[in-house]
């Protein structure tokens, strides 16, 4: 039995489980880093402790400090959460030699499951499916070329202690397999402190469904159902669902029967998720276990009425699993995006700044998972999700609804994120008719509007140039201009969407408006207007427009996320995209490898400098061939978004 919990996490999941907590009765306890003072989950919970500086090696990982906080607050419990030190099997041990209880399973099955190697050689022995592969312990270049041509291509690379995408390489043929085995075992051993690869055979346009189970410390295990974490891009989760529109009563029924299998073959207690892959005809291979809570639990809650994390402080205590096999029972459906701090139009790159509002709906059959709260600065330091909309409904399509329209209506300003992105891909019609596979996203919707540049069409310049119109001085709110029959108010503007300067002109009497763009004449009705909201009358509709203002930014939300900076009569120089050879940081992050000296010759397209930023690794290419004249950082140093990393002296003469 345990009383007061420490969490040792942060965002959304802490929140999520620091709520389970309260609502059993402990007393809890939260951790932070520098970076998250203040945040939310530290605001949730009774008392909160530091742990160390923002890096997460220097405070989340950071197993002393973890257990000295647990110590100073008398936690007779940890909850890791996932990420972090959730699949760490010395934090488990550590915990337990302490006399803490890890709300986990128990370190031997964490250390047999978080080897995708050894794992796949239990689950060979317990008769569950794999995919065909190599899983041996030789690991030189000349005994995996071996075996991929065994294997046969395209196949996967793996890190054996990996997830998330992380340490993964799709190979297609013998010639990229040295190559991507470097790059795989430098990224896995980077992320996971292990370079242990394994190979599995590349299945197409395959389906990833995953099973919940559960086990108690008496023996008893069962399957929650399935998701389908199909969705994906560079093999992370975007969208997830329960139940599967793909899985049938008798697939549904193997593959849970099979999971529980893997799970008692590891001898598993808690909370855990045995991820398939499954083929076009409905043939599943084992892909991983992870040993902990899922990031998207949410959906498997919402359709069996279990509170997840409750049942795992239970189990933790020496509970009984409550209910047996044939009592679990999936109703209605959900669905649940992850809103992501990024940019789709940018090839997702991970976006860091200052939150200047973030607003979620309320509606019948949505939930929210959060871990921020307006006025938060995102950093660099960890994940860029900010949160998880999850909507249920009794059909597919009126989750699939409500979760689109809960997204339109999320206001996030001041970066950046993939919210449009997830709601033009509720609304296409592959993912609509429950045909989304691992290859949706590059298949069907990589030419999508919101996978683009955000271009803002005229009526965002106008709308743009109408709010710094109507804006009032600091401290005083918005208000209508009452200028009656006088002269018109004529004002020009000088803004900048990116790297491109617009000069919209505003003339207005009383409460309309005529917005000069270029040769573009737009008749805008101001209808109502506060710090918020823009009510607006245009081509015959009354519409509204979103929007927060930061000095002299103006964020908008007009089919995309626009930014507009009102550069009065003073224009700025247009930010230099590296085309003349300046490599600048693309992100905040720090650097991982410089792979070029001063006076090296490169390629056009040849990659001189790997970032790392949230978990993920960003090559930065030469947009030039010439000479390197000088490098300005050294790895290891921290860098700015758009920081000048390197400079290279062009072969071409400077066409402008």
């Amino acid at each position: 039995m345990f009383n007061k919990i420490l969490v040792a996490n942060r965002g959304e999941i802490a929140v999520r489980i620091l709520r389970s907590a309260h609502d059993l009765g402990y007393a809890t306890a939260a951790i932070y880093s520098d970076a998250d003072s203040g945040a939310p989950h530290v605001l949730a919970a009774d008392e909160a402790y530091r742990v160390g500086p923002s890096p997460a090696s220097q405070s989340y990982l950071d197993i002393d400090s973890i257990l000295a906080a647990a110590q100073a607050c008398g936690a007779d419990a940890v909850h890791p959460g996932y990420g972090f030190l959730s699949e760490n099997t010395e934090f488990a041990a550590r915990c337990e030699q302490a006399g803490i209880t890890f709300v986990g399973p128990p370190a031997a099955a964490v250390h047999l499951m978080g080897s995708k190697r050894e794992s796949k050689l239990a689950m060979l022995a317990a008769e569950v499916p794999c995919i065909p592969g190599y899983s041996g312990a030789a690991q030189d270049d000349d005994s995996l070329l071996q075996a991929a041509a065994e294997v046969g291509f395209p196949l996967m690379v793996k890190a054996s202690a990996g997830g998330g995408g992380r340490g993964m390489r799709l190979v297609q043929s013998i010639d990229g397999l040295r190559e991507a085995l470097v790059s795989a075992r430098k990224e896995a051993l980077n992320a996971f402190g292990s370079d242990e690869l394994i190979l599995e055979r590349a299945i197409p346009n395959a389906r990833h469904i995953e099973i919940q189970v559960f086990a108690d410390q008496h023996g008893q295990v069962l399957h929650l159902g399935e998701r389908d974490c199909s969705v994906q891009r560079r093999h992370q989760k975007v969208i997830e669902e329960a139940p599967s529109p793909f899985v049938d009563e008798d697939l549904r029924h193997r593959m849970g029967e099979a999971a529980v299998s893997a799970a008692r073959a590891c001898g598993y207690v808690g909370a855990g998720t045995v991820e398939f892959l499954v083929d076009h005809e409905r043939n599943f291979y084992f892909l991983e276990m992870n040993t902990r809570l899922q990031v998207e639990h949410p959906v498997t809650e919402c359709v069996t009425g279990i509170d997840l994390v409750a049942w795992q402080f239970k189990v933790a205590a020496g509970e009984h699993l409550p209910i047996t096999q044939a009592e679990v029972q999936l109703r209605g459906h959900a669905i649940e995006a992850r809103l992501y701090a990024e940019d789709p139009g940018a090839g997702f790159l991970p976006q860091t700044g200052h939150i200047e509002r973030i607003e979620f709906p309320e509606a019948e059959g949505l939930r929210v998972d959060s871990g921020v709260h307006s006025g938060q600065e995102v950093s660099p330091y960890y994940d860029p999700m900010l949160a998880k909309v999850i909507a249920y409904g009794e059909s597919r399509d009126e989750a699939r609804r409500r979760l689109a329209r809960a997204l339109d209506h999320t206001r996030l300003f001041g970066l950046s994120s993939n919210k449009w992105f997830l709601s033009e891909l509720l609304r296409h019609p592959r993912f609509a008719a429950g045909e989304a596979t691992t290859g949706f996203i590059g298949e069907s919707f990589a030419q999508a509007r919101s996978m683009q540049p955000v271009t803002p069409e005229p009526v965002a310049v106008a709308l743009a140039a109408l709010i710094f119109t109507l804006r009032q001085p600091p401290g005083t709110p918005p208000a209508l201009p009452v200028w009656g029959n006088g002269p018109a108010l004529r004002l020009r503007f000088d803004l900048q969407h990116k790297d491109t300067q617009l000069r919209p002109t505003v003339r207005m009497r009383g409460n309309e408006a005529e917005v000069q763009i270029e040769t573009d004449v737009l008749s805008i009705g101001v209808l109502a207007i506060d710090d918020r909201c823009l009510r607006y009358h245009h081509q015959g509709v009354d519409r509204s427009c979103h929007y927060a203002i930061a000095g002299d930014r103006l964020f908008l939300d007009h089919g995309g996320s626009l930014e507009f900076s009102n550069l009065a009569s003073t224009p700025r120089a247009k930010l230099d995209t590296g085309g003349r050879g300046q490599v600048s940081a693309s992100t905040d992050g720090v650097v991982l490898e410089i792979k070029v000296a001063p006076g090296d010759t490169v390629e056009r397209g040849q990659v001189v400098v790997l970032l790392e930023a949230m978990k993920m690794e960003h090559p930065l290419k030469a947009e030039v061939q010439g000479t390197v004249s000088q490098i300005q950082v050294a790895v290891g140093d921290q860098v700015k978004v758009r920081q000048l990393l390197i400079s290279i002296e062009s072969d071409s003469p400077d066409p402008n």
